[in-house]
């Protein structure tokens, strides 16, 4: 949360715009939007096994990361899914795009991709302290209660074509 305009530097004040409530410049007009961040994560499945990492903030979760400014989503899935895994992958298509409310202090919304592995070594890096493939029918518990409907989803999509 601002405390100063970042134009300005004056006083921020409290703003009702109709909607919600927000943070107002009385001085330069200017409106703290709160806007979530980008994520994006990388499905690799193999042999009917999913990849997944165990982060140093505890939980299993489907590789992922932030998007960086300046890059677009695919090239930043590919680099955090590598960062992550250690693994090169080529995108195979968006899977899924969820809102994650599951931590207050940022709103995110993911992008997951369906991955193929091109080349690499399998070793874990960035926020996770391990990577190995389970049973898509007998994972972990998963960090992220999106992960989860992705999950469901692949399951479900798995006994349709089945």
């Amino acid at each position: 949360m601002y405390i100063y305009c970042p134009y300005c530097a004056a006083p921020l004040e409290p703003y009702f715009d109709g909607e919600r409530q927000r943070q107002r410049c009385p001085v330069c007009g200017w409106v703290h939007y709160r806007n979530p961040t980008v994520g994006v994560a990388v499905i690799l499945l193999e042999e009917g096994r999913m990849l997944l990492g165990e982060r140093r903030d505890g939980g299993w979760c489907i590789p992922c990361g932030h998007v960086e400014w300046e890059e677009s989503i695919e090239e930043a899935a590919v680099r955090e899914f590598a960062e992550e895994t250690g693994l090169q992958v080529a995108l195979r298509g968006v899977f899924a795009v969820h809102s994650n409310f599951h931590d207050p202090a940022q709103h995110t919304v993911g992008v997951w991709y369906r991955g193929q592995r091109l080349g690499g070594t399998l070793r874990a890096g960035g926020d996770l302290l391990q990577v190995r493939f389970f049973p898509l029918d007998a994972l972990p518990p998963l960090k992220f209660p999106t992960d989860l409907q992705v999950v469901e989803a692949l399951r479900k999509e798995r006994e349709q074509t089945s």
